[in-house]
């Protein structure tokens, strides 16, 4: 073992040399607490030239590719302070990547010069200290779901794409197919453990949580939905319900579903000439408008729409997940469907039901082959209100249109939003949207940069007309709450994309941004960690 660990040392050193930066690895005099644990292997420096390199700096989004100096592999915390610190002292601007499926550029940025690497950092773990679950950047969401569940039975009401990590996801408000059940992921942390860079440029890792108490307390609130690349290097979360009571690591999260019934109604495009097709998103609209109180008996049950292109798909996917252990979930189902489904009709109906983890490991949309790592553009917003006829026709408009678009995915999606979602006030978190019911997902993938701007021209198009009586963009009013910063459009904060006069900062973070102001100030004074929408100084 040490023979080993000694050899990658050297190597480690010697990609360092290459990239011109001089690295202390410190995993060297690292061990674990523990006979039975080896040490943790030291962090790993992957210059240009290396065979690694071209794998570590592309990401989900096939638009994007890095182009740093070096990319640094780390496991610990301490090799993440000194991988900041590193960079911090020889003037390079940092990227994180944890999992690599960020929508936008933010990591590749040929303004980064030093990457770090998160994806050694995935210890999924119980720690007794703060009463609640560890768990770190590097995890995807597959392994989350399936350590919390297979060891402890509890789960976070996180996304539906299993390779996500979830460094960015749970910082940016993450959510998925629970969320009307048990919220969103920032209601149920309790702490962040974050590398941050003081005003004299040295490293310091602080630990926050909500205690009242906790003098820290605002960079833990920071981190529940202000996003990634803001304020420092999240090393770990620490995850406890903010309603959680005792010490039974058990009743901590969230119990899942003992089983998933997913129901998928087909619709076929030539079965939905506009007026159907208006009818049964305004159905559909009108169902979640009715049934997302917190309250609601209806939380139990999930509705996510596709309409994809004519070109892309021929056919409108309707997917409804329920318990069916659940005394009332056919009962659920058949409201559900007298509701939206029967006024139009559905001609194809598939069902299958399943265990609860097995069903999540089943791949989201983004885990396809039509989609992974291909070009990409996505652009979000939260609906709290019907689409009115002119946004229904454009909708219809743009995805009917032929020839317009041959892509293989290009879409609007409307993922289930409300219920528990909203049950804690809007400054709780960093997410302000408390009140939405629904979020929309309009988004287009495609092969080759030769294509990008007539992908790119469709998307902008849609969705600047699906919004034009609001400048383009989703403003906060009755209908629309702004977007999602994990849905993140550097579009928004362009004046020519966005002519509502409404910033971008307030479209994603609303009456919450100065304070998250206010938490830059005071953690990254520096502005060490930005990006094209990262959190601006005061």
């Amino acid at each position: 073992m040490s023979s080993t660990l000694s050899r990658r040392t050297v190597i480690a050193g010697a990609a360092a040399t290459a990239a011109g930066v001089a690295i202390a690895d410190p995993a060297a005099a690292e061990t674990v607490t523990g006979a039975a644990c080896p040490p943790a292997p030291p962090s790993v420096v992957v210059p240009p030239g290396d065979a690694r390199y071209g794998d570590l700096v592309r990401n989900w989004n096939g638009r994007f590719t890095g182009s740093p100096d070096y990319v640094q592999v780390v496991n610990t915390t301490a090799q993440v302070e000194q991988a900041v610190q590193a960079a911090v002292r020889s003037g390079r601007q940092i990227a994180v990547r944890s999992g690599g499926h960020c929508v936008e550029g933010f990591v590749t940025d040929p303004a980064v010069k030093a990457q770090i690497d998160l994806s050694g950092l995935n210890d999924i773990s119980f720690d007794p200290r703060y009463n609640a679950f560890s768990i770190q950047p590097g995890a995807t969401l597959r392994d989350v779901f399936k350590r919390l569940y297979t060891e402890w039975g509890v789960t976070v009401p996180g996304g539906s794409c299993p390779s996500v990590g979830v460094g960015g996801h749970f910082a940016g408000g993450g959510f998925g197919a629970l969320a009307r059940r048990n919220g969103i992921v920032p209601d149920h942390m309790y702490g962040v453990e974050v590398v941050t860079v003081t005003a004299s440029g040295r490293v310091r890792t602080v630990l926050a949580t909500r205690e009242r108490d906790d003098p820290n307390r605002e960079l833990f609130w920071a981190h529940t939905g202000g996003g990634g690349g803001n304020f420092g290097v999240v090393t770990r979360y620490l995850m406890r319900s903010w309603n959680a009571t005792g010490t039974d690591p058990t009743r901590l999260l969230p119990a899942p579903p003992k089983a998933s019934r997913t129901i998928n109604y087909i619709f076929p495009w030539p079965a939905l000439p506009e007026p159907a097709f208006v009818q049964l998103l305004t159905n559909y609209m009108a169902w979640y408008l009715r049934n997302s109180a917190p309250d609601s008996p209806f939380t139990g049950l999930s509705a996510s729409l596709i309409a994809p292109h004519v070109n892309t798909y021929p056919f409108l996917l309707m997917t409804v997940v329920v318990d069916p252990t659940e005394a009332n979930s056919a009962d659920l189902v058949a409201a559900f469907k007298s509701a939206v489904i029967d006024p139009v009709g559905v001609p194809v109906v598939q069902e299958a039901t399943m265990p609860w983890l097995m069903a999540t490991n089943k791949a989201g949309f983004a885990d396809t082959g039509d989609v992974v790592g291909r070009r990409n553009k996505a652009k979000g917003a939260y609906l709290k209100g019907l689409y009115t006829p002119e946004q229904l026709s454009a909708t219809y408009r743009y995805l009917t249109a032929t020839p317009s678009i041959k892509a293989p995915l290009a879409a609007v999606m409307f993922n289930p939003y409300g219920g528990q979602a909203n049950a804690l006030p809007a400054d709780a978190t960093a997410v302000p949207q408390r009140d939405s019911v629904l979020k929309v997902l309009h988004t287009v993938h495609w092969d080759g940069a030769a294509l990008d701007a007539q992908m790119l021209g469709w998307l902008r198009d849609f969705y600047r007309e699906v919004y034009s009586a609001t400048g383009g963009v989703p403003v906060p009013n009755a209908v629309t709450d702004g977007s999602f910063i994990n849905y993140a459009d550097v579009d928004l904060a362009d004046p020519a994309l966005n002519t509502s006069g409404v910033p971008w900062s307030t479209l994603y973070y609303k009456e919450a941004y100065p304070r998250l102001q206010r938490v830059k100030a005071q953690w990254d004074p520096t502005n060490a960690f930005r990006h094209a929408l990262s959190i601006r100084l005061p």
